[in-house]
């Protein structure tokens, strides 16, 4: 073991994706460093992929291996994606967990909803207030996006200074939450930074973003505009979008609703933490139905076609006793994310055969993007004047562009994918040594890995369907009758015209009858011969080749 020091960063996930954010830094001697933790988020399944599966987290195997040295856990801000697997992970790592006030307000119900101890979140103010971690000195670095109080991190180190952006716009007038501070990011800057790890959601977006105050006209002539029921949905995070479709509701004369849990809980986590003040009186569902319909304001969950959300139940037809009829407007203020098209679609399609006029953003009227576009990105970088740059949060596609637009400005910079160690000690970031970095499934209450084959064989079941086929052997090692066979997900007529489940046990008690005593007397070698018939009478019936269970009950004497 090498006794010289190093500063590492290794993404275990959030690098070469978007969500489920986990970032560690390390310095000290190589494979003996002290360690901290920037994030522990979430994404989410998909029933092609994933069915069944209820959230997906990073495989923290490695870091729970060296527990005994990560010194705390920062977390940047509150979106899934970054706070939602800390309930679940926690426990395995057992480190302090610094956040921001309103962070930690969603924190704690993270740990809380799992059963952890809320205390172990320490709340603490933004820079300059210093974090010491082994040794680390770690600040929250005000920035602005799509949910209060998001935060870069400022990492001191013996090795330099690190400027972890975490997800970041610049919005000087984010209507909740930090605005963007030019001076202060030059203050941060001002003492050399070795490494700027930056946001590279939107490195293809060509012109600089705008500010979420740019809506809240758009959204008021709209609501004013509209004669029945009005439903918007947004990602109940941006609560500066949810209190501007409130305040547009109210100012229409409407009593505003929330729906869904998620809604509700962001509102009451804004306003405990403070940053979130005169937000509209709102009235409960159940109130709501007396309320005439071209008096109200629904603001619902469900921007993303979320089957259990409120947009998607209202599409079914009554939540909490509200509907939706012909005549009505429901809003999309929010962008789609690539893969949830389908829900999204089918939601705006039940909505239409209702009569209801959907209107979504395609005109960049109702939604602005929480993340910075590469006109923005360049501005931090000539702000910030780092020794080198390091792209995270993106797809593969977004990290290569971002390195082309270090390079081009004259900054050092890298591809570091999930599992890939960089060391930043030098003048220009170094790979070396490469992890596994999987991911792990919340199935139920359960974590699995995902290469155990659980999920796998979920999808082949799914895809092939079922047989079970059962046999009793007798004492002597005979067989108890013939095979009897259940099916599942399968035709139950072939291309012979019979029924699928005579056909097989037909041929398999042939098959059995056939066969000599030492087969019968072999669980293994019946099993294999039992599952292999099946699966090749199945084929010449169906076309398919499903999956067999063998089930072999022997009696005893």
């Amino acid at each position: 073991m090498s006794s010289k020091n190093r500063l590492i960063y290794l993404p275990l996930g959030g690098a070469g994706e978007i969500g489920m954010n986990a970032y560690v830094y390390g310095y000290g001697p190589a494979d003996n460093e002290r360690l901290i933790l920037v994030d522990v988020g979430v994404t989410f399944p998909e029933m092609e992929n994933t069915p069944g599966v209820d959230l997906i987290f990073a495989d923290i195997a490695w870091l729970e291996a060296r527990a005994d040295r990560l010194e705390a856990i920062f977390i940047t801000h509150a979106h899934e994606d970054h706070v939602g697997a800390l309930g679940l992970l926690w426990p395995r790592l057992k480190a302090p967990v610094y956040t921001r006030a309103f962070t930690g307000n969603i924190a704690a119900r993270k740990l809380e909803e799992k059963g952890q101890d809320p205390s172990i979140i320490r709340v603490v103010g933004a820079y300059p207030e210093k974090i010491k971690a082994g040794p680390f000195t770690v600040s929250f670095l005000p920035v602005s996006h799509s949910i209060p109080e998001s935060s870069g991190m400022v990492i001191d180190t013996p090795a330099g200074r690190l400027v972890h952006t975490g997800d970041f716009k610049l919005d000087e007038t984010p209507g909740v939450g930090d605005p963007f501070d030019p001076a202060l990011w030059a203050e941060v800057a001002g003492k050399g930074v070795k490494a700027l790890i930056c946001d590279s959601t939107n490195v293809f977006s060509p012109n600089a973003g705008r500010s979420e105050s740019s809506v809240g006209p758009a959204i008021r002539q709209l609501v004013q505009k509209a004669e029945g029921m009005v439903v918007a949905t947004t990602f109940a995070s941006n609560i500066a979008r949810v209190k501007t479709l409130a305040e547009a509701g109210r100012d229409a004369g409407r009593s505003v609703v929330l729906l869904g849990r998620a809604m509700r809980r962001m509102v009451e986590a804004g306003v405990e933490s403070g940053v979130l003040t005169d937000f509209p009186t709102t009235v409960p569902p159940e109130d709501a139905v007396s309320i005439p319909r071209d008096h109200l304001m629904l603001i619902v969950t469900g921007s993303q076609g979320e089957r259990r959300a409120a947009s998607a139940q209202l599409s079914r037809g009554k939540y909490l006793g509200l509907s939706m009829k012909e005549g009505d407007m429901f809003l999309f203020s929010s962008k789609t994310i690539p893969g949830n098209e389908k829900g999204v679609i089918h939601i705006v399609n039940a909505f239409s055969e209702m009569g209801v006029d959907v209107v979504d953003d395609a005109a960049d009227l109702y939604h602005v993007s929480g993340h910075a576009n590469r006109p923005d990105l360049e501005t931090v970088h000539k702000i910030m004047k780092p020794q080198m740059v390091v792209p995270m949060h993106g797809e593969h596609r977004h990290l290569r562009e971002h390195v082309k637009l270090a390079a081009e400005n004259g900054f050092a910079a890298a591809i570091a994918t999930n599992g890939t160690m960089l060391d930043l000690s030098g003048k220009a970031p170094r790979v070396v040594g490469q992890i596994e970095a999987g991911r792990t499934y919340l199935d139920g209450s359960v974590q699995i890995g995902a290469l155990d084959g659980i999920v796998r064989d979920r999808i082949r079941l799914a895809l092939n369907g079922l047989v079970m086929v059962t046999l009793i052997i007798d004492e002597d090692d005979e067989p108890l009758g013939e095979p009897w066979v259940e099916l599942k997900g399968l035709p139950e007529t072939g291309s012979s015209n019979a029924a699928l489940a005579e056909v097989l046990e037909g041929d398999l008690a042939q098959l059995i009858a056939r066969a000599d005593d030492k087969t019968l007397a072999d669980d293994d070698k019946l099993e294999d011969l039992l599952r292999r018939r099946t699966r090749q009478v199945a084929l010449q019936e169906i076309g398919r080749k499903p999956e067999v269970v063998v089930v072999i009950s022997r009696l005893v004497a």
